[in-house]
């Protein structure tokens, strides 16, 4: 389980949309700040594309701080697991080979870079970041305590800030707070709690 979230981003209208959706939520720190000024975590979360291609935006940042190395590993693995094109809603851990951030999540939040305005797919990218994380965790000797996310989508996906942080608020209280049964009043409730416009009905 992680032990602390970092939500990050240079701009104070980001980082005050993270503090309001995220209010309330356990351990949560938000941190106005470029990645790379980061201070040392475990892991921090892309918000890419399906192809991993890493050449712009946050994405470019990471690679130009870990190096040449990152960019064939992730779209290595994108091309052993996915058939090279991983969906979203998908997320898988990788090594940096650097002291200071030693992990990077993958979690693609669009299939090619464009609008993703008007849909859930923060929540779901956000969603697949946490459980990658969580799985990792099981599997691994080296523990990720401290995971970053940038504002997942606010880039080329033009997700306004509010919104992303609501939804990737949605993704972690879910991940918080896991359900002991799953019925329809359970299903009901998450499709209301994700959903954008939040008034689609759920069919029983």
């Amino acid at each position: 389980m992680l032990k602390e979230l970092w939500l990050v981003h240079p701009d104070e209208d980001k980082c005050e949309a993270f503090r309001t959706r995220f209010d309330g939520l356990p351990s949560v720190r938000v941190i106005q700040a470029r990645f790379e000024d980061l201070g040392p975590h475990d892991c921090f979360v892309t918000a890419g594309n399906s192809f991993g291609m890493m050449t712009a935006g946050i994405d470019a940042a990471v690679v130009n701080v870990f190096g040449d190395v990152l960019l064939p590993r992730v779209q290595q693995r994108i091309l052993d697991q996915y058939f090279g094109e991983q969906p979203v809603g998908t997320a898988f851990v990788v090594p940096t080979d650097h002291a200071n951030v030693p992990f990077v999540c993958h979690a693609p939040t669009m299939r090619v870079p464009g609008s993703i305005e008007g849909t859930d797919k923060v929540y779901v990218a956000t969603w697949a970041a946490l459980l990658a994380i969580q799985t990792h965790n099981r599997e691994s000797d080296q523990m990720i305590e401290v995971g970053a996310f940038p504002a997942m989508g606010t880039g080329f996906g033009g997700m306004p800030g509010s919104e992303a942080a609501r939804q990737m608020a949605a993704a972690y209280r879910h991940f918080c707070e896991p359900p002991h049964r799953i019925d329809w009043d359970f299903v009901v409730e998450r499709q209301k709690a994700i959903h954008y416009d939040g008034g689609r009905q759920v069919c029983r």
